[in-house]
């Protein structure tokens, strides 16, 4: 087929790809599409949930008995390469051998380097056609999580937090007194959404002295992430919100790129949410230890009772800029792989 057509179901892979988003953990989002001969489309499928079917698998099960005898003649169109190794689920690449397809075109490349090839290795093997590279970057970016993990060793690091248009990220208040609210209800809830797909809140103990935040979800489905809060003077009494079950405490006494990595190492974490106080976040900016910044400001000034100045802004790529209900919202991006949402 034409690098148009090709390029035409890789879009439809990838757009159902992204119905995954939140649900599939640790793995990537992966959409597959099974186009038989004469360009009708006669499977298709996603990465639902982690632990679930992979999308290639979907995909073949959705095929109609009065079809199935189409797949030898047919293409599979798939965002990622088939995996090829047993976890919590069997092999894609060998699925796809035994129910005999003819073709298969391939987004991106596995950047797992233990397993990178592998998958289109055993497909050629078995006499499947093979075409790898089709909108690869497109899928890299939509799995930004997922490669930068996967190449880097490391989680995803995503920062944020919301101001006044005077640039301050608090009032001056008591203690025990509640903190400044900047966010309306919709920007909340679009924190609540990005919570739900990291796998970690990272916090610092002033922070978690100061606001009393628990981190975690509210009003938006999913399993709450790990909290992470650095406590480097031991300010932490044991009575704060955040601490629970699941909250790991660190003594942050090592570089933050050593401590994201330690994360992913220890506890498996791709992606972090780092909500602190502009210290810290002023920290990771000045390190370069981020890969996307999300930018809240409300369209009220605090003059003379603001505090808390917010970090200088990056000179970094602005990649997204949107409005809700008067606050608007700047995503900033130091990763290739990154391209804003929201």
């Amino acid at each position: 087929m034409s690098v148009e057509i090709n390029e035409q179901y890789m879009r439809l892979a990838l757009r159902l790809a992204a119905r995954g988003r939140g649900m599939t953990g640790t793995n990537p989002m992966v959409g597959a599409v099974i186009v038989a001969p004469g360009g009708r489309i006669i499977g298709s499928g996603w990465h639902r949930r982690y632990g679930e079917g992979h999308a290639e698998v979907n995909a073949v099960a959705s095929v109609s008995d009065a079809d199935r005898h189409l797949l030898a003649q047919s293409t599979m169109y798939v965002t990622l390469e088939p995996c090829s190794h047993y976890g919590k689920t069997p092999p894609c690449a060998r699925l796809l051998v035994d129910t005999g397809i003819a073709k298969v075109v391939v987004g991106a490349g596995d950047p797992n380097p233990k397993v990178s090839g592998r998958g289109l290795a055993i497909l050629r093997e078995a006499g499947v056609e093979v075409a790898a590279g089709v909108l690869a970057r497109e899928s890299e970016m939509l799995n930004h999580v997922f490669f930068t993990a996967q190449r880097q060793r490391r989680p995803f690091v995503y920062m944020k937090w919301a101001q006044s248009a005077d640039g301050f990220m608090d009032v001056r208040r008591n203690p025990g007194v509640a903190p400044a609210r900047f966010s309306n209800a919709v920007t909340s809830l679009l924190t609540m959404k990005l919570r739900s797909e990291v796998g970690a809140v990272v916090t610092t103990a002033a922070t978690a002295i100061a606001d009393g935040a628990r981190l975690t979800l509210r009003g938006w489905d999913g399993t709450s992430p790990m909290r992470v809060v650095v406590d480097r003077s031991r300010r932490l009494t044991g009575a704060e919100p955040v601490l629970g079950a699941d909250t790991v405490v660190s003594d942050g006494r090592c570089a933050p790129g050593e401590f994201f990595a330690g994360l992913f190492e220890a506890h498996g974490v791709t992606s972090v949410l780092v909500e602190a106080g502009p210290t810290y976040l002023s920290a990771l900016l000045e390190t370069g230890t981020w890969d996307a910044l999300r930018v809240e400001t409300a369209p009220f000034a605090l003059g003379a009772a603001g505090t808390a100045p917010a970090p200088a802004l990056p000179p970094a790529e602005v990649c997204g800029r949107r409005s809700f209900g008067g606050n608007e919202v700047v995503w900033f991006s130091n990763n290739p792989l990154f391209g804003g949402f929201d």
